[in-house]
């Protein structure tokens, strides 16, 4: 039994994603509230461009966005963006980073996140699955579901790139399929939930 700290029990939304993300991104940050007691962590594929939506989000959402950093803690009412050529972990309420561990191919950043929240986070797991080539992310949702958590896809028709949530669907571990409006509604009804339970 992992011990319970006040800090570290509220929820974290993982919203992965890659090419047509940006579109997905704007579209979920603009219907969420800057108070909803939640940490938002994007992690968009990037292997050697510099990441510029921690300069792109701020005009979308009333929350700071800040660019991951090593031990930086983790948050509510924020939203975190994974710099290029990193994985990224959590440890004791931390976010950590490491050289990512495939450079080449299709990365599975997102994979390697969900993975270690499972095993490192206490509070309410979301992983959302939105618009990207690929499949990252999708071998990690059934773990997020074993441990509680909540698992939504983008639905394929209201993404630029239908492949990364189609993987997602694919998985049998999705609970839900929405638009990006309609997953920050659900976000927002988990967070009302989560708040009340405390």
């Amino acid at each position: 039994m992992k011990a319970k700290s006040a800090a570290r029990d509220f929820p974290v939304v993982c919203v992965g994603g890659s090419a047509g993300g940006l579109d997905a991104y704007i579209r979920l940050l603009r219907h969420l509230r800057a108070d909803m007691g939640v940490a938002i962590v994007i992690v968009n594929h990037l292997r050697t461009v510099a990441t510029h939506l921690h300069e792109i989000l701020p005009r979308y959402t009333e929350m700071p966005v800040e660019l991951i950093t090593e031990k930086l803690l983790i948050q509510p009412n924020r939203v975190f963006i994974i710099p290029e050529q990193r994985d990224l972990h959590v440890l004791a309420g931390e976010f950590r980073l490491k050289p990512i561990s495939k450079p080449r191919g299709w990365p599975d950043v997102i994979t390697v996140f969900l993975r270690s929240l499972t095993e490192h986070w206490d509070g309410k797991l979301i992983a959302v699955i939105v618009s990207g080539y690929d499949g990252d992310g999708a071998a990690a949702l059934c773990g997020i579901k074993e441990v509680g958590g909540i698992t939504i896809a983008q639905k394929p028709d209201t993404a630029g790139q239908p492949d990364m949530p189609g993987s997602a669907i694919a998985s049998g571990c999705i609970d839900l399929v929405l638009s990006p409006e309609d997953i920050a509604q659900e976000i927002v009804r988990i967070a009302r939930a989560a708040s009340s339970v405390d």
